[in-house]
């Protein structure tokens, strides 16, 4: 008897440390989402604990696990942003950006900074980070960062604002959360009044499995709360010497080509300017003076041809029957 209530002891505790370890891992995967870059993607709801209304009915009571009144909640909207700049010193540059974040009561999610190969054969430095701020404060974020290119027009490169609605996703977390936690009242109950050891593990574990779906949904209530109130700014940083223009000692291959195709787009736009004067002022001149004498050309060669025939014909009736006829002159 003895042994039988230290192994209960010992699957108790087990199950004890057991639901300590599944209440600790929903801040880890919340934690580990806040240090990765930047993404969209909202972490995947848990489904509810499917045991819960297993002791639907055991005190004869009704209504339990009945979804509450949902309350009312604000609009919930992440804002996060991106950009693409070209600066004279990326390690500098993110240097800056990070001090932002802190000088904005943000922090730094995310950065990288590295070497690349330019055109040139030179190497530059580039870099990335991710950080979040304030999301009221997200157009001032974005007006900093982008000023210490030096010109702002010319060196953003590329710049993204997106929002996503996440009120009705924390609404419906909210009334899970309600009914959660009326389930594990009422398995608290049930377990002070159980008879048995048996019983009282099963309700135990039963527990358990609700405790766990309640903490998993606190962190993502939370991870949606710190989405809302603070926006990610995910800023790519190259160097203004990967976009300027190929130089090959002092020669510009890309000046070169710019200058052939002005020529080529000149000489089509002479063509197309010649043919549209030929058909609508030249063709037409053309056409009213020209035909008139061509058609006088060609009465005239034909009345000439005709007279030649007829002398022809005159000679050879004239000099009809001779033996050797003269040569006809011409």
């Amino acid at each position: 008897m003895r042994t039988k209530v230290l192994l209960i002891g010992w699957v108790i505790l087990a199950l004890a440390l057991s639901g300590c370890a599944a209440k600790s891992s929903p801040n880890d995967v919340y934690t580990a989402d806040r240090s990765s870059t930047y993404q969209m993607g909202v972490p995947e709801v848990a489904p509810e604990a499917p045991m819960a209304e297993e002791y639907y009915g055991v005190d004869g009571e009704k209504g339990f696990g009945v979804p509450a009144a949902e309350n009312e909640v604000t609009q919930m909207v992440m804002m996060n942003a991106s950009l693409d700049i070209a600066v004279d010193d990326p390690s500098v540059t993110l240097n800056d950006v990070q001090k932002l974040a802190r000088e904005m009561g943000g922090f730094t999610v995310y950065s990288n900074l590295y070497k690349t190969q330019i055109l040139n054969g030179s190497e530059v430095f580039e870099a990335s980070v991710t950080i979040r701020v304030p999301a009221e404060r997200l157009d001032e974020a974005m007006t900093k960062i982008k000023a210490m290119t030096g010109d702002p027009k010319k060196y953003t490169l590329n710049e993204n604002i997106s929002g996503q609605d996440v009120t009705k996703e924390y609404t419906d977390l909210q009334s899970r959360l309600r009914n959660l936690e009326e389930a594990d009242a009422k398995l608290s109950e049930f377990y002070e009044n159980a008879t048995n050891t048996e019983e009282a593990l099963s309700i135990y574990t039963q527990k358990m499995q609700v405790t766990e779906q309640i903490e998993l949904i606190k962190g993502q209530m939370k991870y949606y709360e710190d989405s809302v109130y603070t926006s990610a700014v995910t800023v790519s940083i190259r160097s203004k010497q990967s976009i300027a223009p190929l130089t090959v000692a002092g020669w510009k291959p890309s000046g070169v080509a710019k200058d052939a195709l002005e020529a080529l787009l000149k000489f089509g736009k002479g063509l197309v300017n010649f043919i549209i004067w030929l058909g609508l002022y030249i063709l037409p001149i053309v056409l009213v003076l020209g035909l008139p004498v061509f058609f006088l050309v060609r009465w005239l060669i034909r009345r000439n041809h005709a007279r030649k025939q007829a002398a022809v014909a005159k000679w050879i009736k004239d000099h009809e029957g001779e033996s050797v006829p003269p040569i006809p002159e011409e």
